[in-house]
């Protein structure tokens, strides 16, 4: 249920997109952010923190968009975000209270070098995606960046996911990947 909360907004901006325009897309980015946070609320009395800034980069960018009429600041809004993720994580890891490990830390036990590692390893995919992001947003068409941010973006970060996770098992202690490997 939580997993579909998050893809909600952006099944509806692209579905929305795909039946009027960037930016009654945009206006409906907005909403379904705004009622993911009430539902995910509602559900679990929490909203967490990447939610909270989320909602505000969509709002923030999304308002622009609509105000100006110019999709360039919602395609911006991508690039933020995944700026504001890389540097949260990079100075997590600086300041040596590394974000993964606290979320994830308690379920899953490895040596702080591989959370170092996987930590940094994500700090430069959300650098790659921000990069990325900019080319095709400003030098391809608007429905090549609506795909791209939709089901490119998405898969990337599916499929790092499952590398991470890959990664941290490799990494645990046998007892407990046997422990895992029963559930």
């Amino acid at each position: 249920m939580k997993q579909l909360l998050d893809f909600l907004p952006l099944v509806i901006f692209f579905a929305v997109y795909k039946l009027f325009d960037i930016y009654v897309a945009s206006g409906a980015l907005i909403a379904a952010t705004a009622l993911q946070l009430i539902v995910t609320y509602a559900l679990y009395k929490k909203i967490e923190k990447m939610h909270l800034v989320t909602f505000v980069m969509v709002t923030f960018f999304g308002t622009l968009t609509l105000v100006f009429h110019d999709d360039a600041f919602i395609k911006w809004k991508v690039t933020v975000v995944y700026a504001l993720f890389a540097i949260a994580l990079a100075v997590s890891q600086f300041i040596n209270k590394p974000i993964l490990k606290s979320m994830l830390g308690k379920e899953l036990v490895v040596e702080d070098r591989i959370w170092a590692h996987v930590t940094w390893y994500w700090v430069t995919f959300f650098i790659a995606c921000a990069l990325v992001n900019i080319y095709v947003a400003f030098s391809l068409s608007q429905e090549t960046w609506v795909n791209f941010k939709v089901f490119g973006l998405t898969a990337l970060t599916l499929l790092n996911t499952v590398v991470t996770v890959i990664y941290l098992f490799k990494h645990m202690p046998e007892e407990q990947k046997n422990e895992l490997t029963k559930k």
